[in-house]
C-alpha cells in the first residue's frame, strides 16, 4: 500500500505521519487488496480538516472529516474509510 500525505498550511511532521500510517494499517486487515492511499490535511480558521481517497481494486473510496484537533478529524476519518472499505469488500464478495 502506497501512502501519500501532504498538507496545507499544516506542518506534517513524524508523529502526524507515523499516526496516519498506524491507524490506515487497520484498512488493510479488512482489505488486502488497497493499492495507495493519498491523504490531505487542511486547517480552516479553527477547523482541521483531513480528506483521503482509496483506491481499491476497480474502484475509489473518498471520506472526509473535520474537528477542532487534528487527530479527532483523522480518527473519524479512518472510522469513516473503515466502514466504506468494509461495505465495498462485501459488495465484491457478494457478486461472486
Amino acid at each position: 500500500m502506497q501512502l501519500a500525505i501532504t498538507g496545507n498550511r499544516v506542518e506534517v511532521n513524524n508523529h502526524i505521519r507515523n499516526t496516519i500510517q498506524k491507524k490506515l494499517s487497520r484498512l488493510q486487515r479488512h482489505y488486502d487488496h488497497i493499492t495507495s492511499v493519498r491523504v490531505i490535511l487542511s486547517v480552516d480558521k479553527i477547523e482541521y480538516c483531513a480528506e483521503a481517497t482509496v483506491h481499491v481494486n476497480g474502484n475509489e473510496l473518498f471520506a472526509n472529516s473535520r474537528a477542532s484537533d487534528i487527530h479527532t478529524a483523522v480518527d473519524s476519518l479512518v472510522d469513516k474509510l473503515d466502514r466504506q472499505v468494509i461495505k465495498h469488500k462485501e459488495k465484491s464478495t457478494r457478486h461472486r
